[in-house]
C-alpha cells in the first residue's frame, strides 16, 4: 500500500494546489470560479473509494478475484455497476447538452442505447454467464481455433477500449480545467494515478464498488436536479416545453426531429451502431461474469435497464428545463446554442455545460459543487472499468489463454494484469494529453461502429449460428472492423472536421449501416465455403455449446482442439 499512499498524497498536493494553480500554469478561464465544495467533495470521493480499494486488495488473491471479484457480485449491485459504466460524463453532460441544443433529436442516443438493452437481456446474459470464464472471448473461443479467434476478439477489444479512453481522459482534462481551474496535464496525471491504484489493487471489486457509488450519486444528484428544475414550472411537463419553444432560436422545430440528423440514412446508420455496439462493449460485457449464477446475470440486466432508462429520463427533463430557464438565468448560459454541436468543445471544453450550470442555477453554490465533483467522480469510475477490461483482455485472453496455452502460473498472470494495467494507464495519459487539441467526439461514434462490427456479428454467431466457423468468424470480423475504422475515417467527422479536407469521401457520419451487414455477410459466406474437417468438427460440436449455455451445469470447457 505504499504505492496507494504515494499517489495519494500526490493527488492532494495537487489538489490542494488549486488555489495558486492558475498562476503557475497560466491564467483560468474568466468563466471558472474555482468551488471549494466541489474540491471538497471531489476529496472525500477520492479517499472513501481508496479506503474501498484497500479492503478489496485483501480479497484480491486469485485471477478470478481480479478479473471477476470471485463471483460474489450480486444481481442488484451488479446492476447498479452495469449503470454506473453507462452513466459516463459523456452522456450526464453529453445527453442533456444535445436535447439544450437540439431539442427532442437529442434523444437519439439515450434511445438508441436502451433499446440495445434487450439483446443483452433475451440472447445474451444467461450463455455468457455459462459459457464464459472472465471476458466475452472466451464465449467466441469456446468451440473454435483458438490462437487466430482470440487474437481477432482481443484486437478489436483493445481498439474499443483504448479509444474510448481517450475520450473520458479528454474529457477529464477538460471538465477539471473547466470546473476546478487545474492544468490540463495535471488532471491527466491524477485520473491515471487514481485509475491505477482502482484497478492494480482492488482488481473487479474495488471497480465494482467504485461505479456503484457513483451510480447511487449520480441518480441522486440527477433527480434533485430534475425535480427543483420541474418545480420552477409548477411541476408541468407542458409548461416547461412551451417555456422551451419560446425561448429556443429553433423554436417549435425542437418538438420534433430533423434538427440533429436530417438524413435517413445517417439516423439509421446511428441507430444500427448504438443498438448493436451496446452488446458488443467488453467492458460491460465482462461483468455478466461477476455474479454467480445466470440468474443473477439476467436479474443485474433488469436493475440496469430500469436505471439506465429513468436516467435518461432525467437527462431530457435537465435538457428542456435548461432551455426554459434561459431567459430567467441568463448568466448561467452565456454560449450560442446555434451551430455545429461538438461534444468535446461545447459541453466538456466551453461554457456549455448545461447540467452543471442547471444545478447552480436551481440548486446555488453547494449543489453546483456537488454535481461537479460526482461529474469528475463518473469519470475515475469509467476509466478504472475500462482499464480493468483492457488489462483482462492482454494478462487473460492473450497471455494465459493463447502465447501460454493455458499453461500459466496464476501468481505470474497476476503480474502481468498489473503490467498491463500501468502501460494502459500510462498510454491513456499519453492519448489524452495528445488529443488535447482534437476533436474526439468521432471516437464515440467509432467505439460503438467497431463494438457493433466486429464484436457483435462474431458473439452473436458463435452463440446461435451452428454454422459458424473459425474462418467464418475471422474474415467477418475483419471485414467489420477495417469497414467501420475507414468509413470513419473517410466520414465529414474525420476527413474535413479534423483533417481539414473540402468534401468528406463518404456520405455517412456512422459506418454501422455498411459495417455490419457486411461482418455479418463475411462470416456467412466463408462459413459456408468452409468444408474442411476442422470446420466440420466445430459444426459438430454446437450441440455441446448449446447445452452447456442453456444449463450451466458443467463449467467453461474449450472443445478440445
Amino acid at each position: 500500500m505504499k504505492l496507494v499512499r504515494l499517489l495519494l498524497g500526490a493527488s492532494l498536493a495537487s489538489m490542494a494546489g488549486l488555489a495558486h494553480a492558475s498562476s503557475v500554469e497560466g491564467p483560468v478561464p474568466d468563466h471558472v470560479e474555482l468551488n471549494p465544495v466541489a474540491i471538497g467533495m471531489f476529496l472525500v470521493f477520492v479517499l472513501v473509494t481508496l479506503g474501498i480499494t484497500r479492503w478489496a486488495s485483501r480479497r484480491t488473491r486469485t485471477t478470478k478475484d481480479f478479473y471477476s471479484a470471485g463471483g460474489g457480485i450480486s444481481g442488484l449491485q451488479n446492476g447498479l455497476a452495469i449503470a454506473g459504466d453507462y452513466m459516463s460524463a459523456a452522456s450526464f453532460l453529453g445527453l442533456s447538452g444535445m436535447v439544450f441544443v437540439f431539442g427532442f433529436d437529442g434523444l437519439i442516443y439515450s434511445i438508441g442505447f436502451l433499446v440495445g438493452w434487450p439483446f443483452v437481456m433475451f440472447l445474451l446474459a444467461e450463455p455468457l454467464r455459462n459459457l464464459g470464464k472472465y471476458t466475452f472471448v472466451d464465449v467466441v473461443a469456446y468451440r473454435f481455433e483458438q490462437a487466430p479467434i482470440r487474437l481477432l476478439t482481443a484486437s478489436t477489444s483493445l481498439v474499443v477500449v483504448c479509444f474510448y479512453l481517450v475520450v473520458q481522459m479528454v474529457g477529464a482534462g477538460k471538465l477539471i480545467q473547466l470546473l476546478f481551474g487545474l492544468p490540463y496535464w495535471m488532471a491527466e496525471v491524477i485520473v491515471g494515478a487514481l485509475m491505477v491504484i482502482y484497478v492494480f489493487f482492488g482488481g473487479m471489486t474495488a471497480t465494482t464498488w467504485v461505479q456503484i457509488i457513483k451510480a447511487v450519486l449520480l441518480l441522486c444528484g440527477a433527480t434533485f436536479m430534475a425535480v427543483t428544475a420541474l418545480a420552477q414550472f409548477g411541476f408541468s411537463p407542458e409548461e416547461m416545453f412551451r417555456r422551451a419553444v419560446d425561448v429556443h432560436p429553433g423554436a417549435l422545430s425542437i418538438m420534433g426531429p430533423g434538427k440533429l440528423l436530417k438524413d435517413p440514412l445517417n439516423a439509421l446508420s446511428l441507430g444500427i451502431a448504438l443498438m448493436f455496439g451496446t452488446a458488443g462493449f467488453p467492458h460491460i460485457l465482462m461483468r455478466f461474469f461477476t455474479v454467480p449464477s445466470a440468474k443473477e446475470a439476467r436479474k443485474s440486466v433488469f436493475v440496469a435497464t430500469g436505471l439506465i432508462g429513468y436516467f435518461y429520463l432525467l437527462t431530457f427533463i435537465i435538457g428542456f428545463s435548461a432551455i426554459a430557464l434561459l431567459a430567467q438565468h441568463p448568466e448561467f448560459f452565456k454560449s450560442a446554442v446555434g451551430g455545429h454541436f461538438n461534444l468535446t468543445r461545447d459541453l466538456l471544453g466551453g461554457s456549455n455545460m448545461v447540467a452543471v450550470k442547471l444545478a447552480q442555477a436551481v440548486g446555488g453554490n453547494l449543489f453546483y459543487g456537488f454535481i461537479a465533483a460526482v461529474t469528475f467522480a463518473t469519470i475515475l469510475a469509467v476509466v478504472a472499468g475500462l482499464t480493468l477490461s483492457g488489462a483482462t483482455t492482454v494478462s487473460h485472453d492473450l497471455y494465459a489463454c493463447w502465447l501460454a496455452r493455458g499453461k500459466v502460473n496464476e501468481a505470474h498472470e497476476m503480474r502481468i494484469s498489473r503490467v498491463a494495467t500501468l502501460i494502459l494507464s500510462i498510454v491513456a495519459i499519453g492519448l489524452g494529453i495528445l488529443f488535447e487539441h482534437i476533436n474526439v467526439a468521432f471516437l464515440v461514434g467509432l467505439v460503438a461502429a467497431v463494438a457493433a462490427s466486429a464484436n457483435f456479428p462474431v458473439l452473436v454467431s458463435s452463440i446461435f449460428w451452428r454454422g459458424m466457423t473459425t474462418r467464418g468468424a475471422v474474415v467477418g470480423g475483419s471485414l467489420g472492423l477495417i469497414c467501420a475504422v475507414l468509413l470513419t475515417l473517410f466520414s465529414k467527422s474525420v476527413w474535413v472536421d479534423v483533417l481539414h479536407q473540402a468534401r468528406p469521401l463518404v456520405f455517412l457520419d456512422n459506418p454501422a449501416l455498411v459495417s455490419v451487414p457486411l461482418a455479418f455477410a463475411g462470416i456467412w459466406v466463408v462459413s459456408m465455403l468452409d468444408r474442411g474437417a476442422r470446420a466440420q468438427r466445430e459444426r459438430d460440436a454446437f450441440v455441446l455449446q448449446e447445452f452447456y449455455g442453456q444449463t450451466g451445469i458443467l463449467s467453461v470447457k474449450a472443445v478440445d482442439h
